[in-house]
């Protein structure tokens, strides 16, 4: 970020928490209508209730501190920020956590709460901390079923060819979509809109809520439902600023953001059916292809990646 970018945002930071001992100011990729955005508010003032406003939460919406990585950089040098993010970007800090985002590797979102049990998540969690000073609190925001949208009907892989499409920028991600048979283009998501606005790129796969959030029905036509992956993400956040708390402030925080996080996943879950219906009143048309196609082509990111012995480990666990 440059400076004159930072110099105002320092300046909203340090303000806002005058009345308050400790702060924590959450970043966002999402819009403030996001069922998301709606569950962070309400951990916000449920954690300054709780805490007799001793912790003071600020969310702030469509990545307005920032790209993801120059937020995470700030959360690796002690900044009081937080971020919701997937595990496939903090998979450059702790490779093995990149399985959490590989494609088809759960039925349903539910299914995640058997792995974010495990002693082994704890010890990848753990890892992470020590290593690179990311403290993940939680794993349980599921923000929607990813699908392939597109300003061309996608019926199988080879349809994909040569279409380009935006992703997140890991390498799990990345190896998913070109798996898939697309041509992987990672960009910010606060930059697609215009990118396939101006055809940079000829297509973004996403959840739908946070499609309908960044009004993509506006530039893309067509939805392929994939499901190649069930996005389930974490808030992250500086191990030296969460050591930093009174552990009655750790346990609230962890608390109430779990909390949150539960009741946020079931709000998207509950929605996507709604935004699909209204991106169809758009002209928007929904595509149901057969997903065994897409599964059997991105098998071998588990092998490229080294996640097939993870996977095993994962779901043997009692």
């Amino acid at each position: 970020m440059k400076l004159k970018t930072l110099f105002p945002i320092a300046l909203v930071l340090a303000s806002s928490s005058a009345y308050a001992n400790y702060q924590l100011n959450v970043s966002i990729a999402l819009s403030p209508q996001d069922p998301i955005a709606q569950a962070l508010d309400t951990a916000k003032e449920k954690i300054e209730e709780r805490s007799n406003g001793e912790l003071a939460i600020q969310i702030f919406p469509n990545s307005q501190l920032g790209s993801d990585e120059d937020v995470v950089e700030q959360i690796r040098s002690g900044a009081n920020i937080a971020i919701l993010i997937d595990a496939g970007r903090l998979s450059e800090y702790q490779p093995e956590l990149g399985i959490l985002s590989a494609p088809y590797l759960v039925e349903d979102h539910r299914d995640y709460d058997q792995i974010t049990s495990s002693a082994l998540y704890s010890d990848w969690v753990e890892s992470l901390a020590d290593q690179s000073g990311l403290r993940l609190l939680n794993y349980n925001w599921f923000q929607g079923s990813r699908q392939m949208l597109t300003q061309s009907e996608v019926n199988a892989p080879e349809d994909l060819s040569g279409v380009r499409i935006r992703t997140i920028n890991s390498p799990v991600w990345v190896e998913t979509i070109e798996a898939m048979g697309a041509t992987a283009t990672p960009l910010p998501w606060s930059e697609v809109y215009s990118a396939l606005q101006l055809g940079s790129i000829d297509g973004a796969e996403a959840q739908l809520t946070a499609a309908e959030g960044q009004n993509l029905h506006e530039v893309i036509t067509h939805v392929a439902l994939t499901n190649h992956i069930h996005l389930m993400t974490g808030i992250a956040t500086s191990e030296q600023w969460f050591q930093s708390l009174p552990e009655e402030l750790r346990t609230i925080l962890d608390e109430e953001l779990l909390s949150a996080g539960n009741e946020a996943s079931i709000a998207i879950a509950e929605a996507q059916a709604a935004v699909q219906e209204r991106m169809e009143s758009e002209g928007v048309t929904f595509t149901e292809v057969d997903a065994e196609l897409f599964r059997e082509r991105v098998g071998g990111v588990y092998e490229e990646l080294g996640y097939d012995q993870h996977r095993d480990q994962l779901f043997s666990q009692e």
